[in-house]
């Protein structure tokens, strides 16, 4: 559906929710289509994604862990292609944890292998699809090979202007925040900072997302209520949403479901509910 057609809101934030989604995916968008219910400003602009699930998906099938991973990137392209459909503009994806580290040495090198040809296969696809690919971690511990591989990802996407997707890998939260405490630190030291101008900007400006808008929505599949050292500072406020689902069948439906969900909580932010439009403003 274009962006000319008939949509169900007509009230001036959907309008102008309507225009900002459509101007980021042109030809892409239909959130009219799949969600005609949910208001434009209900939907999320940033989801974070904990992709839980893959090994024991695997095993359940009596295959190894690695088959998982492998089937995992099929749910990773439904996840790009329904943030674009939707109009979700920023999209994290928990790809390799400093933590997983602990696992088994063949598990470890097939995902390393795994990494270096998702970026290297997916690489003109999100070129031509306008995906704007940013990775967030450490890149020291990594192998030459996968360190190689994401720079050519980001630096060939830096210049897409559509979905900015969000790769996490050898990414955990409190290193993140050490990193950008020892960069404040080091301004401070050398006379380019004064210690009372670190605010909240400050800090998030320091951060491997630096530029990002914080989560509005974080998902964790396969059921474990947990963050496991996750954009620790970035979802203060974020919609947690955990369901059973192993990611590799985490489809298109699962992505609507939890749209919806979120569409139908309210963001108090710590204050009361909100007085909106966007309550009673079906066109």
């Amino acid at each position: 559906m274009s962006d000319t057609g008939t949509k169900p809101f007509t009230d001036i934030d959907a309008v102008e929710a309507y225009a900002r989604i459509y101007a980021k995916f042109p030809g892409t968008a239909q959130p009219e289509k799949l969600l005609p219910d949910i208001h434009p400003m209900k939907i999320p602009r940033h989801v974070a994604v904990i992709m839980d699930g893959n090994g024991r998906w695997a095993e359940e099938r009596g295959f190894p862990r690695i088959f998982g991973h492998k089937n995992g990137t099929a749910s990773v392209r439904t996840a790009i292609q329904m943030s674009a459909q939707l109009g979700i503009e920023v999209l994290t994806l928990y790809s390799f944890s400093s933590e997983n580290w602990s696992r088994p040495d063949d598990e470890i090198k097939a995902l390393m292998e795994l990494c270096i040809a998702y970026c290297d296969g997916e690489r003109e696809h999100f070129i031509r699809h306008n995906i704007c690919v940013r990775i967030i971690g450490r890149r020291t511990g990594l192998p030459d090979e996968v360190v190689s591989s994401l720079d050519r990802l980001e630096e060939a996407t830096k210049g897409c202007t559509g979905l900015t997707l969000c790769l996490a890998v050898n990414y955990g939260s409190r290193d993140e925040i050490i990193d950008a405490v020892r960069s404040i630190a080091k301004q401070v030291a050398e006379g380019a900072l004064d210690a009372s101008a670190i605010d909240e900007d400050l800090i998030s400006s320091a951060l491997y997302t630096a530029g990002l808008p914080d989560p509005d929505m974080l998902i964790r599949t396969g059921g474990d209520f947990r963050v496991s050292n996750y954009l620790l500072w970035q979802i203060r406020y974020s919609e947690l949403y955990v369901v059973d689902q192993y990611w590799p069948d985490f489809d298109e439906q699962a992505w609507l479901d939890a749209v919806r969900v979120y569409a139908s909580r309210k963001r108090r932010f710590g204050g009361l509910d909100p007085v909106s439009s966007v309550e009673c403003s079906s066109g």
